[in-house]
């Protein structure tokens, strides 16, 4: 997906659709903040750690409600509830992640995001990451990346011995040697290891330099995904899947980097798909 032509859509089209991305996430955003640290009831999914509350939820209907006043007829993909799961190869879309991070928002841990991206054709043209208890805001448009309205971009490191590196997405209880050697392969390979706790924050903060790698040998949630893909990308990094290729929201694999040592970013990744 990333790496790649944007699909036709004006260029007025597309900023408003960027335009819009952040009003919705701000507004998401600023639901899902009115429940932290509120001891909402938390219920789980698939797995104990597979977690979700009525803030997800009223968050995600808030989302939807600001793009349909604009965008009726626009496809919605949503992590909760009963929206697409699915990115449509045609057509435009909005695919929405009320709380990405709801581990850390119910421990009470102020690094969760509310993540907004528009595609059309199966392509991101515009995205935004909003962060409200850190006050940050991450967009990406067809011209760059921007954090609160200033442009960043990706770091300039190139020693992976000086480097941050996050392993991320979450390996379930059945795939604890993977994770294992996520760990493994990033402190041998890396200078140092952080692991934040909600994949949109952790490709937010490799677009902004903060970070300056992060890989899974995991199929991402498009949720999970596309909008961190697209910060990186315009911040003038790099994300491709397992086999080195511009990535997709149905990729195998996730490799974001600012582009300096890319392979060993790869090879790690790889390398946990051989555990797994």
């Amino acid at each position: 997906m990333t790496g790649q032509n944007t699909p036709t859509s004006g260029a007025g089209d597309t900023a408003a659709r960027a335009d819009l991305a952040e009003r919705a996430a701000r507004a998401g955003g600023a639901v899902a903040s009115g429940f932290f640290r509120r001891r909402v009831a938390v219920e789980t999914k698939a797995g104990k750690t597979d977690v979700v509350t009525r803030a997800d939820r009223d968050a995600q209907r808030q989302v939807i409600a600001a793009v349909r006043t604009e965008y009726a007829e626009d496809a919605v993909v949503g992590e909760e509830e009963d929206e697409l799961k699915e990115v449509p190869e045609t057509g435009a879309a909005w695919i929405i992640d009320p709380v990405d991070g709801t581990n850390n928002f119910v421990r009470e841990i102020p690094v969760w995001a509310t993540s907004v991206a528009a595609v059309v054709d199966g392509r991101p043209v515009a995205a935004a990451n909003v962060l409200p208890e850190l006050g940050d805001v991450y967009t990406a448009d067809a011209e760059g990346a921007y954090r609160n309205g200033e442009a960043v971009s990706v770091s300039a490191e190139s020693d992976p011995e000086a480097m941050m590196v996050a392993p991320t997405l979450w390996w379930d209880r059945n795939h604890r040697d993977a994770y294992a050697a996520a760990c493994r392969e990033t402190v041998e390979r890396f200078g140092d290891l952080r692991r934040v706790g909600s994949a949109q924050a952790t490709l937010s903060m490799v677009a902004a330099g903060s970070l300056d790698g992060a890989f899974t040998n995991l199929s991402a949630n498009p949720w999970d995904a596309v909008a961190g893909a697209l910060l990186v990308e315009r911040a003038g990094g790099t994300v491709t899947d397992l086999a080195g290729e511009p990535w997709r929201h149905d990729a195998r694999g996730l490799v974001a980097s600012n582009g300096r040592a890319h392979d060993q970013l790869l090879a790690a990744a790889r390398a946990v798909e051989d555990v797994d």
